[in-house]
């Protein structure tokens, strides 16, 4: 899918990756863009930087997706890319209180599934559509030192799956982003959410991320591995599951051992 005459939907905008799409998609001339955010202010930024529009919503609310899907449609036209980027990273171990949990696994898992329950029947009926998610190499791997980030992801990734078996039929298109550490505002708390370890293939810049998932889009693939070696551990883990665990266990020695 080309992005020029498109209008797209960004969550996650006033940063990082998702800032760094807005503005790619901008650039390539998307007929609208629209940058969705918690953080209004930032947002805003991100919008007259671009020029064009954005929009406040907390993705870990049902009701706010709605509006925001609602809202852009009727101002803009059918959403042609809904891109769910917005993702936190809370909580460590299994022990965490429900009460963070849940806040992970609305933003991180629930977040994509209200968006497909709300935009796969509109796209369905009007014969196609493109469904963009970032996940993790750790939905595909893991993520040493938190759980909450490792099962969060894992379904985020699942869900793509089966849109994409489910719905491909149906004109609906699904990509899926699965990097592994890359330079946004999450970065500065690695070492307190356990992502830094994700880092062990390099820090990527959010603007080289963000091209690579246009290339994607534009090419219509599944994946997007910003770090290649990524497609070779999981061709590992497939091939000898209890091997590549014993390299995990390795390496969380390891990252224990720094931490």
């Amino acid at each position: 899918m080309e992005i020029q005459d498109k209008v797209v939907v960004v969550t996650g905008g006033a940063s990082g990756i998702g800032r760094e799409l807005c503005r790619l998609f901008a650039a390539e001339g998307a007929r609208h863009v629209v940058v969705a955010d918690l953080n209004e202010e930032g947002a805003v930024v991100v919008a007259e930087e671009i020029g064009h529009t954005s929009h406040q919503v907390d993705v870990g609310s049902e009701s706010d997706l709605v509006g925001l899907i609602h809202q852009t449609e009727d101002a803009f036209g059918p959403i042609d890319l809904f891109c769910s980027n917005a993702g936190i990273a809370d909580g460590r171990g299994i022990d965490e209180p429900d009460e963070v949990w849940d806040r992970i696994w609305r933003v991180n898992t629930m977040a994509h599934i209200w968006a497909a329950r709300h935009l796969v029947p509109l796209m369905r009926e009007r014969g196609g559509g493109y469904l963009f998610s970032t996940a993790s190499a750790a939905g595909l791997l893991t993520q040493i030192g938190s759980v909450t980030y490792a099962v969060t992801k894992h379904a985020a990734v699942a869900l793509a799956e089966w849109l994409a078996i489910t719905h491909g039929r149906d004109g609906i298109k699904v990509t899926v982003l699965c990097p592994q550490a890359v330079r946004t505002g999450m970065t500065p708390d690695a070492s307190e959410t356990g992502l830094s370890v994700a880092s062990v293939d390099g820090l990527l810049e959010a603007d080289h991320v963000a091209r690579d998932c246009l290339e994607a889009i534009r090419e219509e693939r599944f994946f997007v591995l910003p770090h290649p070696m990524v497609a070779d551990y999981m061709q590992r883990k497939a091939e000898d599951p209890d091997r590549w665990l014993h390299g995990m266990r390795r390496l969380q020695d390891r990252y224990l051992a720094e931490d």
